[in-house]
């Protein structure tokens, strides 16, 4: 090519790129007008529904829609009979009305026998393709009191202990076959973590406890009149006493709440003190396309976003809850702004440019980000999985386990409830993680490895599909989620004999093949397998030393609101690195929002409310192009830390000196299982030296305990026996 015909090319593609800029914008007008009009066509069918006669074929076919579509917008329009949904909401209530069958031993087909882990050696038996996951028989041990229960025909049954709901096993996703099975082991292309280049700004805030109407500003608290505490009034004080507030924790009060008996949710009633009308304050809006409203409704830790009316552009304040990063317990806004000092202190130790930003989680996602190496393999960032793949470690990666164990597996009446709680529990699981790429491995190729890659692919960064059966004689508490329907998607079945199909971690495999008690029955019927990386362990490191340094100054400083104030910045780490894993998960989320009466809603919301100003909305988000996206991480974490609630070890160097955990504890004590904590109903001889994952003793409650028939009966135990245990001189954590 000669500089003439370069040239020329240049020209043609300035040509090209300002018919394509028309283009574009045709589209987005187009797009805005379509839009427009879909509102005005769902507003008049949900007029329509208003007339006793209509129907939803004509409404359907006079708006070119499906008769589905329109009762989806116009329920009342529903054609279905009223008899057909009544019946159809009285089998909702009931759940399940089918109970699931006892599944039936599985033949065992050709198996690839595991080598020996760190236990005897165990049988792995592998099945050529994955099979429908097979029905759960399980003991009552669910929260909710929800189990499976057995169906085969009994002559005499004797009467339940209490009342069981049954629910249904759910199928969960199977890795698909051929080129369906590709995106499955890909990343999404163009999409990586990398170390930012800029420094975060630090934001003007200030603490307000709406109970007392005071206010720390810097090294004041002044006295503020806040009103009848709505939004617009809170700004108003705030702002006339501090300009330039861009962030307001309520440390005490929750105004959000006022007036809640009004309303039949909570829910309800945060959307509508979010959205209090004001003539000096309008909502903060994002940029972009759908310009989302800004407020996030919440029951308990709302964010509010607020523009001034009259120059909606020129910056914005939030109100936000004090609670998203630690419970204040009774301090006042000096000692919470003291808290928030220490902790920037003891970040910027270990972080040069550390900036607390809106919520723990955002914070503790920009400090990882800047831990992202500068050499090395990763040096370019970390990749992003499949959307494919990021949705199947969403539907089969649980988090922490939450179980109330039932009687007759514990006792009715309980002698003790003794409460253990893991010290910074997540902390301890960082030091690997998966990254890259995931390579399938399938019930063939795992059965073609020899006993040592066996090994290794257990015990390595994985996540496998497998068929798991109970033992005979098996007496202890379940060791892998089955999943079910209902509210609690999870169960950890123990019956002898139980067999279910889920997913776990590798550590948590392990553990099932591994378990000094007995080990249970594996099918392998796919996986994905990682190569082991550290894409935490530095972010891990440099949390847990400035929580070593919190958590020292809140047990020596001479000043009591020191130690209070470095006790609530401990905790607050904690937030930063709990929150801020559950931030790589990205799971898909719901979106709130607000559009004034008479504007165009956005497409597939659910309306929340209405008042004579805005429509309170929310809809699913999906799953966005987040650079940071990462729910193999945040999976890998929770398989480890589950599995450390049945077996931790405690280690001397690379020397194992000990053990905790519910696997240790006799069969038939185990209460509680609270996602880094158990509750039993004896003491356990289990050494705590203040390190991340160590079993603290948080609450003793003596007995006889009547057994908690729910998870609020529970909490509530909870509480009378920390009380009784801080009475008697303990210490906390």
């Amino acid at each position: 090519m000669d500089r003439k015909t370069y040239t020329a090319e240049l020209a043609g593609l300035r040509e090209l790129r300002t018919g394509i800029t028309a283009a574009e914008k045709a589209v987005a007008a187009a797009q805005k007008e379509l839009d427009k009009l879909t509102g005005q066509r769902a507003r008049r069918v949900a007029g329509l529904a208003g007339y006793e006669g209509a129907q939803a074929a004509a409404v359907a076919k006079a708006s070119g829609l499906s008769v589905g579509d329109v009762v989806r917008i116009a329920p009342l329009l529903d054609p279905t009979p009223a008899a057909v949904r009544a019946a159809k909401a009285d089998d909702q209530a009931a759940g399940a009305s089918v109970p699931a069958p006892v599944a039936e031993p599985v033949a065992e087909p050709a198996a690839a026998v595991a080598p020996a882990l760190t236990r005897p050696a165990v049988a792995v038996a592998v099945v050529e393709r994955p099979a429908p996951a097979a029905p759960v028989a399980a003991a009552p041990s669910v929260e909710s009191s929800a189990s499976v229960a057995p169906v085969a025909p009994v002559a005499a049954v004797a009467a339940p202990v209490r009342p069981v709901v049954e629910v249904g096993p759910r199928e969960l996703p199977a890795l698909p076959e051929g080129s369906a099975g590709a995106r499955f082991e890909a990343v999404t292309t163009g999409l990586v973590s990398k170390r930012p280049n800029f420094t975060q700004q630090a934001r003007s805030t200030v603490f307000l406890d709406a109970t007392a109407g005071t206010l720390a500003v810097r090294d004041q608290v002044v006295r503020v009149d806040l009103g009848a505490r709505t939004p617009g009034e809170i700004l108003d004080a705030v702002l006339a006493t501090a300009p330039g507030t861009e962030r307001i924790y309520i440390t005490a009060g929750a105004p959000w709440h006022d007036g809640a008996e009004r309303y039949s949710t909570l829910k309800d009633a945060v959307a509508a003190w979010l959205n209090t009308p004001s003539e000096r304050w309008t909502t903060a809006v994002g940029s972009g396309r759908d310009k989302l409203a800004g407020h996030f409704v919440h029951q308990r830790q709302p964010v509010g976003r607020y523009a001034p009316a009259a120059s909606p552009d020129g910056g914005s304040t939030e109100i936000r809850s004090m609670g998203e990063w630690f419970d204040p317990d009774g301090a006042d806004v000096v000692t919470c702004r003291q808290a928030f000092t220490l902790l920037w202190q003891a970040l910027r130790r270990h972080w040069d440019d550390a900036v607390l930003m809106g919520s723990p989680s955002q914070t503790g996602r920009d400090l990882w980000s800047r831990t992202i190496p500068t050499s090395g393999k990763w040096a370019g960032g970390y990749p992003v999985l499949s959307e494919e793949l990021r949705g199947l470690l969403h539907a089969t990666g649980g988090q922490g386990r939450t179980e109330l164990v039932l009687p007759p597996r514990v006792p009715e009446q309980l002698p003790a409830l003794v409460e253990y709680d893991r010290t910074f529990a997540y902390a301890k699981h960082l030091w690997k993680s998966p990254v890259g790429t995931p390579r399938r491995i399938t019930a063939q190729a795992f059965a073609a490895m020899s006993e040592q890659e066996q090994t290794k692919a257990l015990m390595s960064c994985s996540h496998w599909n497998v068929r798991v059966t109970v033992p005979a004689g098996w007496q202890h508490v379940g060791l892998l989620p089955a999943p079910v329907t209902g509210d609690r998607a999870w169960v950890y079945p123990a019956t002898p004999g139980a067999t279910f199909v889920t997913w776990a971690g590798g550590a948590e495999v392990h553990l099932v093949l591994s378990n000094h008690l007995m080990p249970w029955k594996v099918e392998i019927l796919g996986g994905l397998l990682w190569e082991d990386g550290k894409p935490l362990d530095e972010w891990g490191k440099r949390l847990k030393a400035a929580w070593a340094d919190l958590t020292n100054l809140s047990r020596v400083h001479g000043d009591e609101r020191q130690r209070t104030a470095a006790y609530l910045a401990s905790r607050a780490v904690r937030s930063v690195l709990l929150f801020g894993l559950g931030g790589f998960a990205q799971r898909p989320r719901l979106v709130s929002g607000t559009t004034p009466v008479g504007e165009t809603l956005p497409a597939g919301v659910e309306i929340l409310g209405q008042d004579g100003e805005v429509v309170t909305w929310q809809r699913q988000a999906g799953f966005s192009r987040d650079p940071y996206a990462h729910p193999e991480w945040a999976a890998y974490v929770w398989s480890g830390a589950r599995a450390a609630l049945l077996d931790m070890k405690y280690r001397q160097g690379k020397e194992v000196i000990g053990h905790a955990g519910a696997l240790h504890a006799r069969p038939g004590t185990v209460v509680y299982f609270g996602t880094d904590g158990i509750a039993l109903t004896e003491r356990q001889p289990w050494p705590y030296r203040g390190e991340p994952g160590d079993y603290l003793l948080k609450g003793h409650l003596s007995g006889p305990v009547e057994h908690p028939a729910s998870q609020e009966q529970y909490l509530k135990l909870r509480a009378l026996g920390r009380a009784e245990l801080a009475a008697n001189g303990a210490e906390k954590q």
